[in-house]
């Protein structure tokens, strides 16, 4: 996929999002700048950046897919009352590299729990 006003825009939404924000947020995002975008372009945009390596795909609690930039490595807290997602802090566990000695390439942690605005 070459790039594009609307794949720049979209990679762009994404990055500066502290908010993991999900398919259709992104198209709301994106119609502000470029209003005759569709849906679907945003659908097959955010497909080939996660096929790409340039953002990653998190499963929230509710089964709809919220997208992050992965300029660093760090794990997420996702709230199973309001389905929140933060990031954790990179620094609050150590990069495994080999367990029972197996070459590791990538993890993804994801913590559960109930978020402090919902307890």
């Amino acid at each position: 996929m070459r790039n594009t006003k609307q794949k720049d825009l979209i990679l762009k939404i994404i990055n500066n999002s502290c908010s993991h924000p999900n398919t259709n947020e992104i198209y709301e995002l994106a119609r502000e700048e470029i209003p005759n975008i569709s849906l679907g372009t945003v659908y097959r945009i955010v497909n080939n950046l996660v096929e790409k390596g340039k953002i990653r795909t998190i499963q929230s609690i509710d089964n709809i897919h919220r997208y992050d930039n992965i300029n660093y490595k760090h794990d997420h807290f996702i709230c199973v009352k309001c389905g929140e997602v933060e990031d954790v802090d990179k620094n609050s566990n150590k990069e495994i590299k080999v367990i029972n000695d197996n070459k590791v390439l990538d993890c993804d942690i994801t913590y559960k729990g109930i978020c402090k605005k919902c307890v």
